[in-house]
């Protein structure tokens, strides 16, 4: 018998067993999927337009509906991805378009109404690259899981985030969320179609890492997103608003006024002096040079947020982090928020050696890639001034060998410690709770030695993906994947980590300064020594809220 998708009923497209294969009616026309090469249980929808193409005179706007089709359209394809500088060493990117606002959906559902839970997936890439065609995302492992899952594509870079104070009188709210409000479009048109695909709208999980992560905070944070989602997962970076490594890393954010001033210079640069002029120009010339960095924003080390990010332009985004906050007015979700062991300035003991001998600037965040006992104390003199005594009493050394190893567990404890802060607070303005983690993995290959659990290294893991990377995965990594996807799954019907067969994790309580190793380790560990937590306690506490 052939396996049928199919919405409503035979008054649609008349008796069921006389529809064609994998057509689901979605509100803007009928769709036609094709069956997963790996998995013919699964079927595949891709590029379907969930909003008009952002060209011409909807440039620098919100997203306006999807125009519909007539007759079943093919959906065989992965849509064109959104306009972005090319990358410099790797392959050839796919074709390029502003009409890109499309999605993708794999489902393991026999029919509509199944109510199978959601898992939309937003992609990283500092707000500048990316796409929902990634391999790395494929929805097939957790569809596996009993999951419909959903990629898309979104608007990054200055076609994004660009602001300028034309732009903000014309939509009467600011500008520059583009991109954010493109978040937005995707999960209602989840809201109103996913059904058909056997979905159930009222559990709807947010997934992202990286700059998908601060994505999903900034849709925690919008009363634009509220009741558009159950739960939200991200993967590196929740940080307390006084961290000032939020001032580089990937969930960074602009206020309106600086963001209107360097549009405005950004435009000018190009040639445009108007709204008008900006949406005229070809976007082969508007995107040239966006991949740049925000020279204004002071980090204390070489790394520098992109230029083009989010704003809090008083509409998208009422309030920043430390302002969510203080008013209770995040939505009301579940957030599962963790970091990986080496990243964010961390590096795996078998790199030392290695990084020693290399030359080099510091890597950013890091107290130094390349650790010798008197640059580390110029880092410690220069973040933490009158406290630096105390910080080098805390993490001791008096060779590079030490100070290399002081720097990896400052670095770390420093990431676990600012987490647990901020879901002290966020959970203050939300019954749904927090789960946190620290992953410690790292995948195999060639770089494994160099790179550890690096900055993504979770990502085939949760997502199930080990298919989609050329890795020489191994039975353990197999074994790791299977556990942390059925984390997800399991987060994503029905908000908690746990079932049969997985160790628990237990929700962050303000009482326990612990944090879910997963990875290597499957248990609870401390975030940090009770000393060395009261001091970075006490150091975000002299920092600039955020």
């Amino acid at each position: 018998m052939k396996r049928i998708v199919l919405l409503g009923c035979a008054l649609l497209l008349g008796a069921a067993d006389q529809a064609p294969d994998h057509i689901v009616a979605t509100q803007s026309g009928l769709v036609q999927g094709v069956s997963s090469l790996r998995d013919p249980a699964i079927t595949v929808f891709k590029g379907i337009p969930y909003a008009a193409a952002p060209v011409g005179d909807l440039r620098f706007r919100a997203p306006r509906p999807a125009a519909p089709w007539q007759g079943v359209r093919k959906a065989e394809q992965f849509g064109a991805i959104c306009p972005q500088p090319r990358e410099p060493f790797g392959p050839p990117p796919p074709a390029m378009s502003e009409d890109c606002l499309s999605l993708n959906v794999w489902t393991g559902a026999a029919r509509p109404g199944e109510k199978r839970p959601v898992l939309v997936w937003i992609y990283g890439g500092g707000f500048l690259n990316g796409s929902g065609a990634d391999p790395n995302f494929d929805g097939e492992g957790l569809a596996r899981k009993g999951v419909v899952v959903v990629t898309f594509n979104y608007r990054s870079g200055a076609l994004g985030f660009l602001a300028t104070p034309e732009l903000s009188r014309e939509s009467g709210h600011g500008s520059g969320n583009y991109g954010l409000m493109d978040d937005v479009a995707a999960l209602t048109w989840v809201q109103k179609n996913i059904a058909a695909f056997g979905g159930d709208p009222g559990r709807v999980t947010i997934a992202g890492q990286s700059a998908g992560a601060g994505s999903v905070g900034f849709m925690a944070m919008s009363p634009l997103a509220k009741g558009l989602f159950q739960r939200g997962i991200q993967e590196s970076h929740a940080r307390t608003p006084r961290d000032p490594d939020l001032r580089f890393l990937s969930v960074s954010h602009r206020t309106l006024p600086k963001a209107e001033a360097t549009g405005e210079a950004y435009a000018l640069a190009h040639g445009a002096h108007n709204a008008a002029e900006l949406r005229a120009m070809p976007w082969e010339k508007l995107i040239e040079g966006s991949a740049t960095i925000d020279r204004d924003v002071q980090t204390g080390t070489t790394a520098k947020p992109p230029l083009f990010r989010p704003v809090i332009d008083g509409y998208v985004l009422p309030r920043n982090y430390s302002g969510t906050m203080a008013a209770r007015s995040q939505n009301n979700v579940l957030i599962v928020a963790g970091n990986n062991a080496d990243e964010t300035g961390a590096v795996p003991e078998t790199a030392f050696a290695t990084l020693r001998a290399a030359k080099g600037p510091p890597r950013a965040g890091s107290p130094q890639v390349n650790v010798r006992l008197a640059d580390f104390h110029a880092y410690a003199r220069s973040k933490f001034g009158p406290m630096a005594a105390e910080f080098l009493k805390l993490y001791p050394a008096s060779t590079d060998d030490e100070a290399a190893r002081a720097s990896n567990d400052a670095a770390r404890d420093s990431n676990r410690i600012s987490t647990w802060l901020w879901a002290s607070e966020w959970t203050k303005g939300t019954q749904k709770g927090v789960y946190t983690y620290f992953w410690t993995h790292a995948p195999p290959g060639p770089d494994a030695a160099l790179r550890g659990a690096y900055h993504g290294a979770e990502i085939n893991y949760t997502l199930g993906t080990l298919y989609a990377a050329n890795r020489p995965w191994t039975e353990q990594d197999r074994a790791i994947a299977e556990r942390m996807s059925s984390y997800w799954a399991n987060i994503i019907a029905k908000g908690d980590p746990n079932g049969p067969g997985l160790p628990i994790w237990r929700k962050y309580d303000a009482k326990t300064s612990e944090v879910m190793s997963l990875g290597d380790r499957w248990a609870r560990i401390p975030i940090a020594t009770p000393q060395r937590i009261a001091f970075w306690k006490r150091f975000f506490a002299t920092q600039d809220a955020w």
